[in-house]
């Protein structure tokens, strides 16, 4: 059962606090290559980059294993289990789909252009690792929080119980920032690339189960 991946040290994020983590991971991505790309404009990023992320923690919180350092949310993580990792087109517009077209507009270039790169980065996972793993799917930390340790306290005791399973875990990155703070945590670029038809670069990481059990 996934209720046996939460810590007692974090907070367990629940639907209640899906419009505060929004504004959260809205904010820490505001310098993300992706998202500077999807929305050029300062303004309209800071405006409406957040509702991409309502069907993310909507699914994630259902799904997955969603939790932060506090109930402040000042950082938080997702991490999808193997068998949840790809939901159905159908999933996600049930779970904020049409919450995000009516803040965010269905004719407008940023929607179109985002799911566009979704579902590159979904195929190129599929094609990378075509076995059981566990999807480090968001991580975003408040920009003033930054540098308190709170990205690698959320990872750790994860990737401790995950390394128990010996099952790999997979991310990507848009941003050559983050790749220091994975490698710190065994993760192992896979792949890297410009993401066809845009400016946007994207690294994909692999971290193999370190632990070997003995039981």
């Amino acid at each position: 059962m996934l209720t046996d991946y939460f810590q007692n040290d974090f907070y367990k994020i629940n639907l209640d606090d899906v419009e505060k983590a929004i504004e959260v991971a809205g904010r820490a991505f505001q310098e993300d290559p992706f998202t500077k790309y999807v929305y050029p404009d300062l303004e309209e990023r800071k405006q409406k980059l957040k509702y991409g992320f309502y069907m993310i923690y909507q699914y994630g919180i259902r799904h997955g294993v969603t939790y932060a350092i506090s109930s402040d949310l000042e950082g938080m993580v997702i991490w999808l289990p193997p068998d949840r990792i790809y939901p159905s087109f159908w999933e996600m517009i049930k779970f904020g789909g049409f919450y995000s077209i009516r803040h965010v507009g269905l004719k407008m270039k940023a929607m179109r252009t985002s799911i566009a790169i979704f579902s590159y980065e979904e195929k190129v996972h599929k094609r990378l690792v075509p076995y059981e793993h566990w999807y480090l799917q968001n991580i975003a930390v408040e920009p003033e929080e930054q540098g308190r340790g709170y990205g690698g306290q959320l990872l750790k005791s994860m990737i401790d119980q995950i390394d128990d399973e010996r099952l790999p875990i997979y991310l990507e990155t848009n941003n050559e920032k983050n790749l220091s703070f994975y490698h710190r945590f065994g993760f192992e670029v896979i792949k890297h690339e410009i993401i066809p038809n845009t400016d946007v670069p994207l690294w994909c990481m692999l971290r193999k189960p370190i632990k070997i059990r003995t039981d």
